[in-house]
């Protein structure tokens, strides 16, 4: 024996689902939007990352720490110029690192705390550069996830 009164309410029900699936459909196919910089932001790093460049191709720690936000990444270990030179970049700018920098594409990006960031992935690393009030310092060494 079949219930006549219950086919109206599975056809309201599917209307109901297929009406919900039609509304959500566009936000789920759109794909998130790509952070641009801005040209002004843009030149103000091209600046930051030329002397940066120059600093690691002359392997000059002392610079390149000049450009880096100290305590880096919030070690309290690394907190002064010479800490950074002796415990970062000692073991993360080698030879190959310093290369990669110098040519690799800087890539734009906000993060959560809508912060203006650029990084350079060489290999499993990526350096971490970020607009500060005193203007772009290196800050983060990270796993290129």
């Amino acid at each position: 024996m079949v219930d006549r009164r219950s086919r109206p309410v599975r056809f309201l029900l599917r209307i109901v689902l297929a009406t919900a699936l039609v509304n959500i459909a566009p936000a789920v196919a759109q794909a998130p939007k790509k952070a641009v910089a801005s040209p002004a932001l843009q030149k103000e790093f091209d600046g930051f990352i030329e002397k940066f460049r120059a600093a690691l191709k002359a392997n000059d720690s002392a610079a390149v720490a000049s450009m880096s936000r100290l305590p880096f990444m919030n070690d309290k270990e690394i907190r002064d110029a010479a800490q950074f030179r002796a415990k970062i970049y000692q073991t993360d700018f080698t030879a190959k690192n310093r290369a990669c920098i110098q040519r690799g594409k800087a890539v734009y990006d906000r993060d959560q705390e809508n912060n203006d960031n650029y990084g350079i992935f060489c290999g499993d690393t990526i350096f971490v550069f970020t607009k500060t009030p005193a203007g772009f310092l290196f800050t983060d060494i990270g796993v290129n996830d």
